[in-house]
């Protein structure tokens, strides 16, 4: 039953987040930073608290009145403040409720987890109480529902015996102590629920307490617009004792049980929430899981790939597995500098090749592990967890993240129509300076918000520093459609870079290209490197496009042909229309350069294009004899970040 819920779960959120990377890309998915978010809210309420606690007075007779000064004397201020406190409230506790679900249905909870999940119980019940406990300082009529059903509640409980509502027996009997001590307890419950944050992610390796900064923005920004349109208020007037509360609007978020406080006997209540609090912390546990010697069974894994703390240079790093535990954790806890983003399989920044044993894939966005990738033996580390004892090879082993990296600033010297929707752009860099890069490698050009951009360099490297970038339009794309519609000579582009392994390898073997759309641009910067280099290994380039006139620069790639005795051009359309002129090969690009190497073993085989015509291409050219090791791919992503270019 556990399971059948899980998988329905997890589904759910693998389509939802695959919703959200297409609209926002993997950095800015909010259902990867559910954690970081919740952090972040509770600074919001905090922050907001505080300001509120200020004008605060903590008296019978003092505190509606000066709450209603706050909201309405303050209007601007208090009054957007209080909004602003209230609904980052009751997003943080849809926060922590998604990101505890979220664990759940991937199974993220078991074994070592426990002491997460336990503490993340804890935490929800104390921002709860946190939430409960502020509905009682307005001293409004929802103020006095909340009192009195709370009071009520608790005085069931032997350890009170009906002490507490002694004080609410007559209005006199409510004095300035019992909003002493309501206030001190508002202080004193959120600073319970900071420790115990810090707590919970300690047992988290490299945990994310700061979501990005577009998120950041965005949030505050919901959360500013929500106040401005609906307003928070007092409700009913002021507290008064003798008169019944009357119909009130509830906070669901916080006080959703306490209907039930007077339609189930209060015994049934605190059966529910007891049984409740404790499936949940022992959820871990079920159903039982025995195993042999009653120890959870841990692996070894080696990872070879560079440098790193505790490796010698070019050497293997030993780690320890426990069971569930994904390939990327346990690298990570043992303070080891792998890559990765965002955890969920969903980015593909943390690709490793599995060289031995057996692990479990886990979930995965396709995106960010396609069939050629799968099939070549590559796993997302954030993901997969060891079967057995295992050895993976990761390619940025102990290499700097590009977060981390420089930001170059350069000026567009040229634009250039290739094609309807396809624009070269020529960047200086200030004083000419060169930048160093490989033929064949990318850029990020970073946005105004901070997102990224990747760009092959379109030419070999040249004197003057000038490099040339090739952007196809896309629809609805927010840096192609300022390339396209607004960009000038003179603009200045922000940029990160170079990145990627997507480069030529120094051998005698044949070489053969196979480009879709823009994948020209690196192919383009290879070729020229080798012309200028005098390399005479055969090479045969494979151009793919849907319509002849998205075939670009064909004329440059003939000439190479006529020049250049070891070089070969086949450009290749895959839907001409009846109306077009084109009397050259047809089909799939990569069926045709099948059709004309059907035993590719002893070739060298560089792929760049879309997600699609590298799976199509590549378990394709493996399947002819080429090997695994001799294929290397550059995958071309419509947004957001790039992977990095790795064998496939």
């Amino acid at each position: 039953m556990i399971e059948l819920l899980q998988r329905r779960l997890r589904a759910a959120f693998m389509r939802v987040e695959a919703l959200f990377n297409r609209a926002f890309g993997d950095r800015l998915n909010p259902f990867y930073q559910l954690g970081a978010i919740a952090f972040l809210l509770f600074w919001i309420i905090a922050a907001s608290g505080l300001y509120l606690y200020a004008f605060f007075k903590t008296g019978v007779a003092d505190a509606y009145a000066s709450v209603e000064a706050l909201t309405q004397g303050q209007r601007w201020v208090g009054g957007v403040l209080r909004s602003v406190h209230r609904y980052a409230s009751d997003a943080m506790v849809l926060t922590m409720l998604l990101h505890m679900l979220r664990h759940f249905a991937f199974d993220r909870f078991r074994g070592w987890r426990w002491f997460s999940w336990a503490t993340g119980i804890a935490l929800i019940w104390l921002v709860y109480v946190s939430g409960i406990n502020g509905y009682m300082l307005p001293w409004d009529k929802l103020a006095q529902f909340v009192i009195v059903a709370s009071f009520e509640a608790l005085d069931w409980l032997p350890t009170f015996g009906g002490t507490l509502m002694r004080n609410f027996v007559y209005a006199t009997s409510v004095n300035d102590r019992l909003f002493s001590l309501l206030a001190f307890m508002h202080i004193g419950v959120p600073l319970l629920v900071l420790l115990l944050m810090w707590v919970h992610v300690q047992r988290v390796p490299k945990a994310n307490t700061n979501p990005a900064r577009p998120i950041r923005v965005g949030l505050l920004l919901t959360l500013l617009v929500m106040a401005l349109v609906q307003p928070v208020a007092s409700q009913g007037g002021a507290a008064d004792l003798a008169v019944d509360p009357g119909p009130l609007s509830l906070d669901w978020f916080f006080l959703a049980v306490f209907p039930l406080l007077y339609r189930w006997p209060l015994g049934q209540v605190w059966l529910l929430l007891a049984a409740a609090t404790a499936l949940l912390a022992l959820l871990p546990w079920l159903p039982p899981r025995w195993r042999r010697g009653g120890v959870a069974r841990e692996f070894h894994m080696s990872i070879h790939g560079g440098p790193a703390t505790g490796a010698a240079p070019g050497g293997d790093v030993q780690v320890v597995v426990r069971a569930g535990e994904t390939l990327l954790d346990a690298g990570l806890r043992q303070g080891l500098a792998l890559p990765f983003e965002c955890r969920n399989g969903g980015c593909g920044v943390c690709l490793c090749s599995v060289l031995q044993g057996k692990v479990d894939l886990g979930p995965y966005q396709p995106s960010a592990l396609p069939p050629a990738r799968r099939a070549a033996g590559q796993a997302l580390m954030c993901c997969a967890t060891a079967q057995s004892d295992v050895a993976i090879e990761v390619e940025r082993f102990g290499a700097p993240a590009p977060v981390a990296a420089l930001v170059h600033v350069g000026r567009v010297e040229r634009l250039e129509r290739l094609a309807a929707d396809v624009m070269r752009i020529v960047v200086t860099l200030p004083g000419g300076r060169p930048i160093a890069y490989t033929p064949g490698q990318y850029i990020n050009i970073v946005l105004d918000d901070g997102q990224r951009r990747a760009f092959s360099f379109a030419n070999a490297p040249r004197a003057g520093g000038s490099f040339d970038l090739h952007v196809r339009r896309i629809p609805g794309g927010r840096f192609t459609g300022r390339v396209f519609d607004a960009m000038k000579v003179g603009d200045e582009l922000r940029f990160e870079g170079p990145y990627g392994d997507f480069t030529l390898r120094e051998s005698e073997r044949p070489i053969l290209f196979v480009a879709g759309a823009t994948g020209f641009a690196p192919v383009k910067s290879i070729v020229e490197d080798a012309f200028r280099r005098g390399l005479r290994r055969p090479m045969w380039l494979y151009c793919g496009v849907r319509r002849p006139e998205d075939l670009y620069m064909s004329e440059l790639a003939g000439g190479w042909q006529r020049e250049h005795d070891n070089f070969h051009f086949v450009p290749v359309v895959s839907h001409a229309g009846p109306g077009d002129v084109w009397a050259g090969r047809r089909g799939l690009v990569h069926e045709a350069m099948l059709a004309d190497f059907p035993d590719m073993s002893g070739y060298e085989v560089y792929v760049c294009g879309s997600v699609q015509m590298v799976d199509a291409a590549v378990p394709a050219f493996i399947g002819h004899g080429l090997g695994e090791d001799l294929c290397f791919s550059d995958v071309f992503m419509p947004s957001g970040p790039r992977s990095a270019p790795r064998p496939a």
